[in-house]
């Protein structure tokens, strides 16, 4: 087998626009393109100057964000997909290819969007009591906004919009324990146009303060190379394991998702290498694929970059962006993990054999070539956990992705690493004049190198071009965002959030009385059969919820419903956040609506339904851990309460549950497993998914039985294979 190589990048951007509506962007005739572009390459600048050099306002930041953002989408996203495969023309109602109503919308939009900001001195004397400017404005704002979002998300999330306003006016015609005495218009308006309850709220906010900064940042560090660096140093560690390409494809994800918020991303990027190699190792189509997507959906709750929610759980909880990171790495491992063991399994009892010396990279000249791209995230490391902003930390990240980028040269890029993580560490950042002086110091490095020579002028152009990508990466994130503000806007305003709480904690008791007659006392109380029945109800609506509308939306609508009802059980705020972080990223491989389970598939040439089944027998880890560190908070170690005793022990258990619950989907473990002995162990991983000493012995007995006959299958196994018989005195 020969090494093989990634698809072009043209090939993957169009696959990954053909799974993901946020990137589905329309083609435009050139002279158009240009001035997109340049709106598009504005709107990153905007962001990566106030990241260094201090935010706006708040009103008015987000204002000017949300202005570029929507008046962008209706220049870059047609009304209709149809209308993506239309010849291109230029007519006196389709100027640029842009038809008028487009053009119109998007002016609408902008004007609508800094109305806000434009009126700010006076908003404090109009809040509650709105002018009909106000309301008209707002009223046009939430029109083109759910178009907006649309175009580039998808209908569910406007419809539930649209459905939570039609609640919220007419309140009283509600049944039961959701009526409420209901608002007018000018009423609704003014909570979610004026107020810091809606769509300016914190969703939008966070969008426009971090979001946009990191994934700008991941656009760039893989247009530098690190991406390629990290699957190729995946190939070097984890190649020689059984099933070579398969392990490749969960430790590349893994390291690729430490940059890249994006699940679809990181399917179409890392799969263009492993799912054509597993392939040909002799995989089933559908299941090289949902190793693929399984793996890759690793990325959104993989530090240090970790996609909106977690930056959106920083404002909701008001805590440090390092403290997130801290949490997310054991239940990030718990799933890689998982993963990794179904996958080698599955390579043992096939047979499959991990590729050879000559078809793995060399790791020095791997790391000859590449290792100045791990710089920008080293600088970005140091930064963060010097104790600044985030997106301070993004803006020198992306400061060293546009250094390395031009000048590629070695001492440059030693020098911007010890002079920005020396003055991180002792504080000179903080000092006014050091950001601008070291980024006139980046500058003229990069413009004597554009100077100098062709290839200069080359990357400089390709970085160019990654501001304008990263700008349109962000724009339907920030769409969502204030779409969903709507949503949370009309929480706040009626209350529905407690409402729906009281409903699922009350349906969980009685369901707990219920299961509490029959089940042994010494198994559980009735409290941690009602907490069971909530988080599993909480689970079902997030990966519901999750078919229709992308993670962020889903993390913000779930928090602002099911939060509540787990502060109710004596859930800390951060557990209960991560829990629906978690299963809300967990849609994006489970079926019907498995969006990067089918991006996997379509470069398998697999059935879609089949790789989104695999793909989610294979995320069972990712499942199930959410449950554990419910039950047993230590896990996320960044919580009140935090006991070494009870990391260990959660943490051991349930290592020990996902390897029984992988060995009994796989069907092997040291030989091929029977029907009874998978079985067993399916009943045996379930008390170590309750962490404590008692019941991970439980679990440790009932499968003592598989444990003595697979070492004794495996002795055999060994016997025959060095010419001694196994039976004795022979």
């Amino acid at each position: 087998m020969t090494r093989i190589e990634t698809a072009a990048p043209e090939q993957l951007s169009k696959l990954e626009e053909k799974f993901d509506p946020e990137i589905r962007f329309r083609p435009l005739l050139p002279a158009t393109a240009f001035v997109v572009a340049g709106l598009l390459f504005a709107l990153s600048c905007f962001h990566y100057y106030t990241a260094g050099f201090g935010l706006l306002r708040e009103t008015t930041h987000r204002g000017v964000h949300m202005a570029f953002v929507l008046g962008l989408i209706f220049l870059v996203f047609t009304a209709r997909q149809s209308e993506q495969n239309k010849p291109l023309e230029s007519r006196w109602w389709k100027p640029g290819g842009i038809a008028l109503p487009d053009i119109a919308l998007s002016i609408g939009a902008v004007a609508a969007s800094l109305y806000v900001p434009w009126i700010f001195n006076d908003l404090a004397f109009r809040v509650g009591n709105p002018l009909p400017i106000d309301v008209a404005m707002g009223t046009l704002l939430i029109v083109v906004l759910l178009e907006a979002t649309r175009r580039s998300v998808g209908i569910a999330l406007p419809l539930i919009s649209v459905g939570m306003m039609l609640y919220a006016y007419f309140g009283p015609s509600f049944p039961g324990i959701f009526v409420h005495p209901g608002n007018s218009w000018a009423g609704i308006v003014n909570h979610l146009y004026l107020t810091s309850q809606g769509i300016y709220g914190i969703a939008i906010g966070v969008v426009a303060t971090y979001v946009f900064h990191y994934v700008l940042f991941g656009v760039l560090a893989t247009r530098i190379g690190l991406g390629k660096l990290f699957i190729d140093l995946a190939s070097v560690v984890a190649g020689r394991f059984a099933g070579g390409p398969a392990t490749i494809s969960i430790f590349g994800s893994a390291l690729f998702g430490m940059i890249s918020g994006s699940s679809i991303a990181n399917t179409v990027t890392v799969g263009s290498l492993t799912i054509p190699a597993m392939i040909r190792l002799g995989y089933p189509k559908h299941f090289a694929a949902a190793v693929e997507s399984t793996a890759s959906t690793g990325g959104q709750i993989t530090p240090p970059i970790m996609g909106a929610a977690a930056f959106l759980m920083v404002e909701f909880l008001n805590i440090p962006y390092q403290t997130v990171i801290i949490a997310a790495i054991v239940p990030a491992f718990m799933h890689f993990f998982g993963v990794f063991m179904q996958v080698h399994f599955e390579a043992k009892r096939t047979g499959m054999r991990g590729l050879t010396r000559e078809e793995l990279p060399d790791v020095r000249a791997v790391l000859a070539k590449d290792w100045p791209t791990v710089i920008p995230l080293v600088v970005l490391l140091v930064v963060l956990f010097s104790g600044y902003t985030p997106y301070l930390a993004a803006f020198w990240g992306i400061t060293g992705c546009i250094l390395i980028g031009i000048v590629r040269r070695t001492i440059a890029a030693l020098i911007f690493l010890a002079v920005v993580c020396g003055a991180a560490v002792f504080g000179f950042l903080a000092q006014p004049g050091v950001p601008s002086s070291i980024l006139a110091i980046v500058a003229a490095a990069c413009a004597w190198r554009v100077w100098q020579t062709e290839e200069g002028r080359h990357a400089a152009l390709d970085v160019l071009d990654a501001f304008v990508v990263g700008a349109k990466y962000a724009i339907s994130v920030g769409a969502a965002a204030a779409t969903v503000g709507i949503i949370v806007g009309v929480v706040t305003l009626t209350g529905v959030g407690f409402k729906i709480s009281y409903i699922v904690t009350t349906t969980a008791s009685e369901l707990a009385i219920w299961v509490s007659t029959w089940l042994p006392a010494f198994l559980a109380s009735q409290q941690g059969v009602t907490l069971f029945f909530t988080l599993l109800f909480t689970a079902i609506v997030c990966i519901l919820l999750g078919c229709g509308i992308p993670t962020t939306p889903t993390y913000i609508i779930m928090v602002s419903v099911a939060a509540p009802a787990l502060g109710m059980l004596g859930i800390q705020p951060i557990v209960a956040h991560f829990f629906v972080f978690y299963y809300g990223v967990l849609a994006d491989i489970t079926p019907p609506v498995a969006l990067a389970a089918y991006a996997g598939a379509s470069m398998a040439g697999a059935d879609p339904f089949r790789t989104g089944n695999t793909a989610f027998r294979l995320a069972l880890g990712k499942a199930l851990v959410p449950f554990v560190f419910a039950f047993t908070p230590s896990m996320l170690i960044m919580v009140n309460g935090f006991s070494i005793v009870d990391f260990f022990t959660a943490t051991i258990s349930c290592m020990l549950g996902i390897f029984v619950l992988s060995a009994a989907f796989a069907g092997y473990v040291l030989a091929p497993l029977s029907i009874w002995e998978r079985w067993l162990c399916v009943l045996a991983a379930l008390p170590m998914m309750a962490p404590g000493i008692a019941s991970t012995l439980i679990g440790l007995v009932l499968a003592s039985p598989v444990v003595l006959r697979q070492a004794s299958a495996a002795l055999a196994t060994r016997r025959l294979q060095s010419g001694v018989s196994p039976v004795r005195g022979s």
